[in-house]
């Protein structure tokens, strides 16, 4: 079965990426019932799992099943290319209580008593999960949120690159096997069947390492939305920043080869930071090292500056490996 979007030329031209704190705390209730699908989230699991006993997931269990269809209002598309989790979860409590009220009644599979609860009093389930995926975040999710987005951001950089250089074709022939794009069509292999226009509102593309390595799709009511596997999930759960070679270290200093070596990838002070378990003011410090040096450069994308590496800083990187 196949969900295809017929998308006009000005919805080619609105793509954009975003990224989605919500969306991967919503994810990662699937993983943590059924871990063996995700096994490459393991660390995470273990480190977690001590800390539900305080918690009561329940609810958000029953509308967020281990498989299937889980309900929409608990992961709204984000509206802006960098949303916080604060402000995506004042849009999960300012769900329209109709519309979350037939998405609970859609479910199959789940607590049919915990439903039932939900399921009587919308108003208050939504008020109730709002609180639970609040609880969640902080107790389960916030600390590691930094590495999921640097993981994350370096995806987003990478696809921003292909989607200038090579348009929409380039972008999509890449992005999963299940996604094809026509010119005209986008077809995502789904367990459903879905026919629809983008009516000109474009489309918005949010990686993720929680939902990895499946696609999801949203449709309206919602605004279009496509999810898809981040590259690099194998990377998430390593400890630490990437090793610096002996002679990379003795010859720029420790921290200052690693960052070398962690800009293989385009990054943000703030990924680096979160990556090398410094403050954003060091990494600064060393990147301004590292550019007057001719070996990174920074470059704007929208509100954020982003640093790579030079082609003297990528030589030095690969004849130090």
């Amino acid at each position: 079965m196949t969900v295809i979007w017929t998308m006009k030329p000005e919805d080619v031209a609105r793509i954009r990426f975003a990224f989605s704190p919500l969306w991967e705390l919503v994810a990662s209730l699937r993983t943590l019932q059924g871990p063996a699908r995700q096994s490459i989230h393991l660390p995470w699991i273990k480190c977690v799992r001590p800390r539900l006993a305080g918690l009561d997931l329940a609810e958000l269990f029953a509308l967020v099943p281990p498989t299937g269809y889980f309900a929409d209002f608990v992961t709204p598309p984000p509206d802006t290319p960098l949303p916080d989790f604060a402000a995506e979860l004042d849009q999960v409590r300012r769900a329209s209580p109709e519309r979350a009220l037939v998405e609970a009644r859609n479910l199959a599979g789940s607590d049919p008593a915990v439903l039932a609860r939900f399921i009587s009093d919308p108003v208050a389930g939504v008020a109730r999960v709002a609180d639970a995926l609040e609880a969640y975040w902080e107790t389960c999710f916030a600390e590691f949120w930094p590495r999921v987005y640097g993981l994350l951001e370096r995806d987003v950089l990478r696809r921003s690159r292909q989607l200038a250089q090579g348009g929409a074709h380039e972008l999509f022939a890449g992005l999963d096997p299940a996604v094809k794009w026509t010119g005209e069509h986008l077809y995502v292999d789904r367990p459903w069947c879905l026919v629809s226009e983008l009516h000109g509102d474009g489309l918005v593309l949010v990686p993720s390492a929680f939902y990895w390595p499946s696609v999801a799709v949203m449709s309206p009511p919602y605004q279009s939305m496509l999810v898809y596997p981040v590259q690099g999930v194998g990377t998430l759960w390593e400890q630490g920043p990437p090793p610096a070679p002996a002679a990379l270290s003795a010859l720029l200093g420790r921290s200052r080869a690693q960052i070398l070596l962690a800009l293989a990838e385009p990054s943000t002070t703030t990924a680096l930071a979160g990556r090398m378990s410094l403050t954003p003011g060091a990494v600064s410090q060393h990147l301004g090292v590292l550019s007057d040096g001719g070996l990174a450069v920074g470059m704007r994308v929208g509100k954020q500056v982003v640093y790579r590496r030079t082609p003297i800083g990528d030589a030095l990187a690969s004849n130090s490996a």
